[in-house]
This record gives structure tokens, C-alpha cells and sequence, in this order.
């Protein structure tokens, strides 16, 4: 039976399922609560220094984008660090470490980016026995207008800096979470791991503005008349998290760099796909505040199915074990031929791949056969290109057919080349030259 316990940076969790710093993480009765669910680990809401307690609007934080169904799609907020006193917090990180033992408990952290601040938050976060920290450059709004979160993020510079300072006056492991509002997040995990990091997490929130009410011509959420940019996260930010942890994997400077993967975590299969391309554990927050706690539940027991099915016995044995798949455009196979099969056993007659391929792609499936209306691909101009399978309404109905070697292309009128067959291994590759 699969194992789902995991080892990140010799912090021990029974899963790898961590709740991310955020507001389902800002008290002890929640953590309790999230516990009690089976969550693996929690990363406490972000403290501040010891000063002016941080104000929070009273008013819209949040604001969700919907699909028809009003499925949660997008998720904002535009919520600041803890406004919470400090000492009331690390109490309670104290009290539920000692509680849940065998729990991972990481505490972010967000302070002004002078060294006399984090040499002194540090040693009383550690005094409280949680197992690591978590240096918050990634908070896109509020924070960040004071010289914080991703203001320090978008700086591989300061993101260096400030953690050398932290691995100075802390022998707890420390996590750096990166901001996706960078060109290139190459640069800041380089930074991270040039600055001694024991590990990263990603992706924070990505900026942005929800939309506008066009009845009162005001931004949304807004507080009264005016609103503010947030942080934007949920299923849509999957693709972009995603890719952004499979930069850092695969990158030769940050290679081995441990990666605790975020964004748009709703699924065990969503979990999965993070611990594939390098991710140790993930976080959720978004999923938490839609369906409650309890689907921690879910997420662990399709995980643990899955695992057994493919014959994985420990989380460890998939950590990156997509990551080989992921190149260069320019490392591509361009002998490589697809066409696109419409099952006619499934097809509903809808005709929306027909129409989507006459109008913005390649003209290449027929809407009549012997004047009867039948789908049907046109293999002399299909370019494989998946538009057609990615519309269609029905699972299954149209898939993709790799041609054989030395099959004719009826685009071209050539064969598929034989020996690019095997592509990984062959020497025109520029990936396997690089090697």
C-alpha cells in the first residue's frame, strides 16, 4: 500500500499536503481544525515584526471568477499579513507544535528588508518549536507598496541578501516563496540558492484586478468607491504555477534545489502533476476556502490510489519524475506526425469541431460525408494540432494518432523518418548533444 509520508528538508508530514500561508492558517483554532482533517503540515499565516499592529480592510477581500456552473475558477484577495499580535501567535504556534508533534508546522514570515528585523523576529520563531520558516517575497499587494513581499522578490538581489541574513540567525531550515510577477523565475530561485535557501516554494499570488461592476463603474472587490490590485490564485494559475516549478527543476543552477509546489492545488491529481515535475510537498489555500478542510481527505486517498495502481510506494519515487519531459522548443522532434480520429460511435453530431477548424485553423475536417452530415477528419490538411480534441464536448471522441515509421504523411507525401522514432536517444537532438 502506498506511503504518504514525506521528508522535506527532514521536516516529517503524514502526507504531503500542507495548508499555504493564508488566512485558513491564521489561528490556532483553524490549524487545530485543519489537523484534526488530516492535513499533512501547515505554513502559519505570515507575522510581521513586533510593532503598529498591520489594519486590515473591513470590507470586500475576496472576489471569485465563476464558470457557468459557478464553479470557483479564479480566486482574490486582497488581504494583508496577520493583524494579529505577534506574541499571540507564536503562543500558538508553540501550543499546537507541542499538540500535534507529528505534524509540519512552517511559519511565514514578513518583515522590513533590514537585517536588524530579521535577526530579531527569528530567534523567537524559533523558540516556538516549528519545524522551519518560510521568507514571504511574494505577496503582490498591501506589502509590497511598503518595501515587502514582492517588492524584495522582484530583486534577486535583495532576495540573497536578506536570505543570508536569515540562515545566519536561524538554524531552522528556510524556505524562500517566490513571486510569480518576474519576467524569469529562474532569476530569483538562483538567488535564493546562491544565498544558502534549503529549499523554495511557489507561486505566490499573481496581481491582478478581478473586474468592474458596470453599473457603478468601480473595480471589484472595492472597499466603498475605490478598490485595489490583489493577489489572484485558484484553478486558473495551475498552467502558469506549474510551468514556473518545472523552470527551477530543470534548470542546471538550481538543480536538487527542493521545491514545495503552489497554486491551484484542488485535486489529487493536481497534487500529483506538482510532485511529478519536482514538487515535495504542495500547498492549498484556495481549494481549503471553497470546500472546507475536510478535502484534504479526498486529495490523500486518490493519491494513495494512484500510487498503488502505478506502483509507486512512497511520494519520494515521483518527486520529478516528469521533469525529462519538459524541453526547449528547439529540442522538439519536427519528424514527429499526429492526426487528429473522430470515434463516430461517440460523436454527438455538434459540429463544433468542424467549425472551429474551417474558421481559425487548417480546414481539415469534412461536415459532410456522400451528402449526409458526418464529421469526419481530412488527414492531406491536418497538422495534428489538437484544437479539435481540446472543444470537443465529449470525452474520448476525438483523440490523437502518432503516424507509424514510415508511414506517408498525405499533407507532405512523405514517409515519417524511421530512425527519428526514438527521439530522446537520437543524436540529432539537441538535448541529447547537450548531454
Amino acid at each position: 500500500m502506498a506511503d504518504l509520508r514525506t521528508e522535506f528538508l527532514g521536516i516529517r508530514s503524514p502526507n504531503p499536503f500542507w495548508l499555504a500561508s493564508a488566512p485558513p492558517t491564521d489561528k490556532e483554532v483553524n490549524v487545530n481544525r485543519a489537523f484534526e482533517a488530516g492535513w499533512g503540515g501547515v505554513v502559519w499565516k505570515t507575522l510581521g515584526e513586533d510593532g503598529p499592529p498591520i489594519v486590515n480592510v473591513n470590507g470586500k477581500r475576496y472576489e471569485s471568477l465563476l464558470s457557468d456552473q459557478r464553479r470557483v475558477i479564479g480566486f482574490n484577495n486582497i488581504e494583508l499579513i496577520t493583524d494579529r499580535p505577534l506574541q499571540i501567535n507564536l503562543d500558538e504556534i508553540r501550543r499546537i507544535k507541542r499538540n500535534w508533534p507529528d505534524r509540519a508546522l512552517v511559519v511565514s514570515l514578513m518583515v522590513p528588508c533590514e537585517e536588524g528585523s530579521w535577526k530579531a523576529i527569528l530567534p523567537m520563531v524559533e523558540d516556538t518549536g516549528c519545524d522551519g520558516v518560510e521568507l514571504n517575497f511574494g505577496c503582490p499587494h498591501g506589502m509590497s507598496e511598503r518595501g515587502m513581499g514582492s517588492a524584495v522578490g522582484q530583486v534577486p538581489e535583495y532576495i540573497e541578501m536578506v536570505t543570508r541574513w536569515c540562515k545566519q540567525y536561524t538554524k531552522l531550515p528556510v524556505i524562500v516563496k517566490l513571486t510569480p510577477n518576474i519576467t524569469d523565475i529562474r532569476h530569483p530561485a538562483r538567488a535564493a540558492k546562491a544565498g544558502g535557501a534549503d529549499a523554495v516554494s511557489l507561486i505566490n499570488t499573481i496581481n491582478s484586478v478581478m473586474g468592474v461592476d458596470l453599473a457603478s463603474m468601480r473595480m471589484k472587490p472595492s472597499i466603498g468607491p475605490q478598490g485595489s490590485h490583489g493577489g489572484y490564485c485558484g484553478p486558473a494559475v495551475k498552467p502558469i504555477a506549474l510551468n514556473m516549478v518545472a523552470e527551477i527543476a530543470r534548470d542546471p543552477a538550481t538543480a536538487g534545489l527542493p521545491i514545495s509546489g503552489i497554486g491551484g492545488v484542488s485535486t489529487w491529481r493536481d497534487a500529483a502533476e506538482f510532485i511529478a515535475l519536482g514538487a515535495g510537498t504542495v500547498q492549498v489555500c484556495t481549494a481549503a476556502m471553497v470546500y472546507g478542510f475536510k478535502i484534504v481527505q479526498d486529495m490523500a486517498d486518490g493519491l494513495s490510489n494512484f500510487m498503488d495502481e502505478q506502483g509507486y510506494t512512497s511520494v519520494a519515487q515521483m518527486v520529478g519524475r516528469a521533469v525529462p519531459s519538459i524541453v526547449n522548443w528547439n529540442q522538439l522532434n519536427l519528424n514527429h506526425v499526429e492526426k487528429a480520429v473522430i470515434n463516430q460511435d461517440l460523436c454527438i453530431q455538434c459540429g463544433r469541431c468542424h467549425v472551429v477548424c474551417e474558421d481559425t485553423s487548417h480546414q481539415a475536417i469534412f461536415a459532410q460525408v456522400n451528402g449526409q452530415r458526418r464529421f469526419v477528419v481530412n488527414e492531406a490538411e491536418c497538422v495534428g494540432c489538437n484544437l479539435c480534441a481540446s472543444i470537443c464536448p465529449v470525452p474520448g471522441c476525438i483523440d490523437m494518432r502518432v503516424l507509424k515509421p514510415g508511414e506517408v504523411d498525405q499533407r507532405t507525401g512523405q514517409p515519417v523518418p524511421a530512425e527519428y522514432a526514438n527521439w530522446t536517444t537520437h543524436p540529432n537532438n539537441p538535448a541529447k548533444a547537450a548531454a
